[in-house]
């Protein structure tokens, strides 16, 4: 539980210019998914949850805790130009709170090197409206623990 008085970790770092983030809906990513099955994806996936970070994530997610983000976006920009990624797709529980703030920063950082190749993405209603819309999206999460997301419901 958060008191009034507590600093909110996100405080420490500058607002995002881009607001609101550019999204992706849960059926054009799964339609993503499907056209890149083989090892010629040019998007990335990742999860900002940490302490919540259970249940499964979407397949092909990396784990990135949003807390450790804002100072290694300058690294992880190269690493993913280094990789050809053309989308990166950032979400959390219901991708209001982490998920925008990943999807924005990220936005600034690619708009601040001139890049208009890469495009930073929050993915709508995170991993929550994902598994919640059903046994196509649900096959799709890596380690699906059924009884967190009856917790959740």
């Amino acid at each position: 539980m958060t008191t009034s008085t507590e600093v909110k970790w996100y405080a420490a770092y500058p607002v995002a210019r881009t607001q609101p983030p550019a999204a992706i809906d849960r059926t054009q990513l799964l339609q993503l998914i499907k056209e890149s099955q083989d090892d010629t994806k040019d998007f990335l996936l990742i999860d900002l949850r940490r302490v919540d970070h259970e249940g499964g994530t979407i397949q092909g997610s990396i784990n990135l805790p949003a807390q450790s983000l804002f100072p290694t976006i300058p690294t992880l920009y190269t690493l993913f130009k280094a990789a050809g990624l053309k989308q990166v797709i950032w979400y959390c529980g219901s991708s209001k709170g982490r998920g925008n703030r990943g999807a924005a920063w990220f936005a600034d950082y690619i708009q601040d090197q001139g890049d208009e190749e890469m495009k930073s993405l929050v993915l709508t209603d995170g991993i929550n409206g994902w598994v919640k819309a059903g046994e196509e999206y649900v096959a799709l999460v890596d380690e699906y623990k059924k009884e967190v997301w009856e917790k959740e419901a």
